[in-house]
């Protein structure tokens, strides 16, 4: 079994592939020391709203604000602003800008209550990163032993080898406790996953959730919030993979084998978020319903170049959860700019806030992408020495030179349209996608294009390109080190 080192992510990385590539190889190679940026590196400007919810909480006082932690209604218009939806009935409820963290209206925010299966959310974004989606897993029995009684299955069948991608769109499609669970084994068992999860759950500021079952179901003890799964939401949809398999709405799922022709056997599978493919601009994310939980939602919608995020939790009957959730998202694109946020959703523990977070379409979705390409090329604790200098200076030039030949390969030599690439499966969808956060869209089902890794993100050149450039670099720096170097005895 092939894992993903844990640290990768499958967020994009800012900048020209190219240039990056190039970038890395010639800081290696002039033998210059590279820093990641850390919380003190925090790109000038920089909201401070994360920050000091962060301070407020360590404190002891509410997470994202005080109003948040009110049970009654928090909302503050400015004249003009439409009025809230009427008859909202969840105990617990929110609305807030997905990309600058602005909470427009909340309702008991921080109210504990059962997630069911939202809770699969913190899951996806805990364990999803870790394997390559195109690895093979045989189940075996074990791993489908201990699946609640009553949990939704997509229908997995013991001895018998699945793609990790189709496991996960087990999870995000049918919610399948069974998919869960042999994904959960793949990651080191239930006990570590469920570990992990409060561990990421404590890392994103989620202070109201308690993990139990990776797969959201009843257990005492296990709760969330509005708050927390809006977190979640958002950290997942940073993850272009994430992104695509909640946006899918129907998939072709591996069958069992045909006793009379020996094959494998398929079926289909759709989506059980009614909102997906009804609501205009809806992105994803996750449904649930238990008898104890009652039913919850979470949903992302795109309108306008706007993207709002909005948590729902045990409304007075479970059917209103999705007209509740399409009313606020509906309040929410009317009152852009006419009501002052009552709150904010916090970054990630340790994560400054992204540049301009308050009208950079990108930022507050990839905050990481800037602050590693920041800080890509500082030395730790100490300014860089004239070779450091030169190698910086070296590298901008050939990394501009590796991004203008690679554009002029590709015009002279453009790659028809899914050439190449087999057909995508029947029943399978294309995988929204916003071009301007995260690309152009994938067709669900589909191989990733040529020079992309497995999970999200993608390589700078080819193999042979990279070796000439790297041999390039290597000779660069070692000029510019000669020269740098005053003149002393010989060596034999």
């Amino acid at each position: 079994m092939q894992q993903r080192p844990s640290h990768v992510s499958g967020r994009r990385r800012a900048g020209s592939p190219a240039a990056a590539g190039a970038l890395a190889v010639l800081l290696l190679a002039a033998g210059a020391p590279v820093a990641r940026a850390g919380p003190a590196d925090a790109p000038p400007g920089a909201s401070a709203a994360p920050a000091a919810a962060g301070a407020a909480q360590e404190a002891g006082t509410v997470v994202g604000g005080e109003r948040l932690g009110r049970p009654t209604v928090q909302v503050a218009p400015r004249p003009g602003a439409p009025e809230l939806p009427a008859g909202l009935t969840g105990r617990s409820w929110l609305v807030a800008d997905a990309t600058s963290g602005e909470v427009l209206a909340a309702r008991n925010a921080h109210l504990p209550l059962p997630p069911a299966s939202t809770l699969k959310m913190l899951f996806a974004d805990t364990v999803l990163p870790k394997f390559d989606r195109s690895l093979e897993h045989r189940v075996t029995p074990a791993e489908l032993a201990g699946v609640g009684a009553g949990s939704s299955l997509v229908g997995i069948k013991e001895n018998l080898p699945y793609r990790v991608e189709d496991l996960w769109r087990g999870v995000f499609l049918a919610s399948g406790n069974d998919a869960v669970h042999v994904l959960s084994h793949m990651n080191g068992g239930l006990a570590a996953t469920v570990e992990q999860m409060q561990e990421r759950a404590e890392a994103l500021q989620a202070r109201d959730t308690r993990v139990v079952t990776p797969d959201g179901y009843d257990q005492d003890g296990q709760v969330s919030s509005a708050y927390d799964l809006t977190l979640f939401a958002r950290a997942g949809l940073r993850n272009p993979d994430f992104r695509a398999y909640c946006a899918t709405r129907t998939a072709r799922f591996p069958g069992g084998l045909d006793l009379t022709t020996g094959q494998r056997t398929a079926f289909d599978i759709a989506n059980t978020d009614r909102l997906l493919g009804a609501y205009p601009g809806l992105i994803g994310v996750k449904n649930g319903y238990t008898t104890n939980a009652g039913a919850t939602f979470t949903g992302a919608a795109e309108r306008g170049g706007r993207t709002l995020l909005v948590t729902v939790m045990h409304p007075e009957q479970q059917s209103k959860v999705y007209d509740e959730a399409a009313a606020l998202l509906d309040w929410g694109f009317a009152a852009a700019g006419t009501v002052e946020p009552v709150g904010a959703l916090v970054e990630e523990e340790g994560e400054p806030a992204p540049d301009g977070a308050a009208g950079d379409p990108d930022a507050g979705v990839l905050p990481n992408a800037a602050r590693e390409a920041d800080g890509a090329g500082r030395q730790a604790g100490h300014a860089p020495g004239p070779a450091g200098w030169t190698a910086a200076a070296l590298c901008g030039a050939l990394a501009l030179w590796a991004a203008a030949r690679i554009r002029v390969r590709r015009r002279v030599r453009p790659r028809a349209a899914g050439a190449g690439r087999p057909p995508v499966a029947p029943g399978a969808v294309a995988a929204y996608r916003d071009p301007a956060a995260y690309g152009s869209a994938v067709p669900c089902g589909a191989p990733a294009p040529r020079g992309a890794t497995a999970v999200g993100g993608s390589t700078a050149v080819g193999g042979r390109g990279r070796r000439r450039l790297a041999r390039r670099a290597r000779g660069l720096a070692r000029s510019a080190r000669a020269r740098l170097t005053p003149p002393g005895p010989r060596r034999r």
